[in-house]
């Protein structure tokens, strides 16, 4: 069975919940595409008996006003969703302390917290806290980077300012960079903490880290920004998107993955894939809004794909894979203290990165917490293995975490209620990205902003948007990145789209 719509949106995370939203609420006819049986994607939801898990994403940013999940919610006229302001944002355990840096909300606080504990580097804070204004400022223009037409040009340019100018500087530097500049190059624990934090948000550490970018990752857990932490999970955030598609008219399909994707000879594009139960689906649609990762954009279109452009992809690397424990403990076995987020320097499987439920958030029964945490890894090793080989190596890994989270919390492994663990074979089954991929491109100077890969593609019609796309992963970025692409669609069909301060 064939059916048509002026635009096919593939992929039902929060960028393609978001793109077709936006542009179902400009009255175009939108079709929403997810292979899985919910939507959410990376931010999605499961459940084991009494507990909620969320799957990779736990918090959001953007919920202050003015950030880009306010600003949408008002602009689809849906209450955005209940959420409490993450203070700390998080607590980074070093290896072989005992007492960790809390990330606090109030900015004075953190000031106070961060030069306690790095003396002398107020100088590298103050620098990062000038390029972050500078970009926060810029961002909220709605820049399209990178651009690729006049049109892009033009949005770009209305965005610059003076200050924004001044911090294209260091449009080539690294956070590494900004620690020398600014005399604590030789600062070792404190390049140890930006490591940490900025290979969690950047897929990079700090001396392949863009300054530009990490400036702004180092200042998000800090009001008048901040993180915030979900009531009930972060399914809330996918089911607020739903209604606002639904309320447009806009249609999501659940359990219909796509397996090719062919421009037509006369202008549009057919999409072919599997629907439930198997059943072949075939979708007509003008132009395409592709959420998947890049990567995926080969078996999708296959000659098809200009040349240039998938060497293009494939010189931007891999993202990483994730292992995930997901377990369950009693609450008063926790450090009373902790607070929901919490980083360790840990070296085998990797540097951990810890959340926890709040009480009665919904996740977990009274008196309980469910307990999520994550490492990234290379992502293609653990594909192609013997099953017995890929067991070992699972064990292997679990055990490595457990250790990692008694030497954190002390909990051991027999006190969990709860516990098991997912691989990047797991995420490709759940996500049905390319060898489970979880994250966007590292943030490299390279592969950021005018240096990144651009939303609107070589190929007519076909759109770009997610974690690998500017500014980046996380909610708040696939979320910005969403909104550019539909910005540029819409200005090809000559219809401008704002949303609003």
């Amino acid at each position: 069975m064939t059916s048509r719509c002026d635009v096919a949106v593939v992929g039902a995370g929060i960028a393609g919940l978001t793109s077709a939203a936006l542009l179902a609420a400009e009255g175009l006819d939108v079709v929403l595409l997810e292979a899985h049986s919910q939507s959410g994607g990376c931010a999605g939801t499961f459940r084991r008996g009494a507990y909620t898990f969320d799957v990779g994403a736990t918090q959001v940013a953007g919920f202050e006003p003015g950030g880009i999940h306010q600003r949408l919610f008002r602009h689809f006229g849906v209450p955005l969703p209940q959420a409490a302001p993450l203070d700390p944002g998080c607590s980074v355990w070093l290896a072989g302390e005992t007492t960790p840096i809390r990330l606090w909300r109030d900015p004075e606080r953190w000031q106070a917290e961060r030069l306690r504990q790095f003396p002398g580097s107020a100088r590298f804070w103050e620098l990062c806290a000038a390029l972050h204004r500078s970009n926060w400022a810029f961002a909220a223009r709605d820049p399209v980077l990178p651009p690729r037409t006049g049109w892009d040009l033009a949005q770009l340019l209305g965005a610059l300012r003076p200050g924004t100018l001044a911090s294209g500087l260091f449009m080539t530097a690294t956070i590494a960079d900004l620690l020398r500049l600014s005399g604590g190059g030789g600062d070792g624990r404190l390049r140890r903490f930006l490591d940490l934090q900025l290979k969690l948000y950047s897929q990079e550490p700090a001396d392949r880290t863009a300054a530009l970018y990490g400036a702004t990752v180092l200042a998000m857990a800090q009001a008048p920004l901040g993180l915030w932490h979900l009531q009930g999970s972060m399914q809330q955030l996918s089911q607020a998107l739903e209604l606002a598609l639904a309320q447009a008219g806009g249609q999501l399909r659940l359990r219909h993955r796509l397996e090719r994707l062919q421009s037509n000879p006369l202008g549009g594009w057919s999409l072919e894939g599997a629907g439930p139960a198997r059943r072949p689906f075939r979708l007509q649609a003008d132009e395409v809004v592709c959420t998947l990762p890049p990567q995926a954009l080969q078996g999708l279109l296959g000659a098809a794909l200009p040349r240039a452009y998938s060497r293009r992809i494939e010189a931007c690397g891999d993202p990483s894979g994730a292992l995930v424990l997901y377990g369950a403990v009693p609450r008063q076995l926790l450090p009373p203290d902790l607070g929901l987020h919490a980083q360790l320097e840990w070296r085998d499987p990797g540097n951990l990165f810890v959340s926890i439920s709040a009480e009665a958030d919904g996740r977990a029964p009274a008196g309980q917490a469910s307990l999520i945490a994550s490492v990234f890894t290379p992502a293609r090793p653990w594909f192609g293995l013997e099953e017995a080989v890929y067991q070992r190596r699972k064990q292997k890994a679990l055990a490595g975490i457990h250790a990692g989270l008694e030497a954190l919390l002390g909990l051991r492994p027999e006190q969990f209620l709860h516990a098991e663990l997912a691989t990047p074979r797991g995420w490709a089954g759940w996500t049905g990205r390319p060898f489970g991929f979880v994250g966007g491109l590292g943030q490299h100077p390279s592969r950021f902003g005018p240096f990144g890969l651009a939303s609107r593609t070589p190929v007519p019609g076909l759109w770009l948007c997610g974690d690998a796309i500017y500014p980046g992963e996380g909610t708040a970025g696939v979320s910005l990145s969403a909104l550019t692409a539909c910005r540029q669609l819409l200005a090809r069909r000559g219809h401008a789209l704002e949303i609003g301060a």
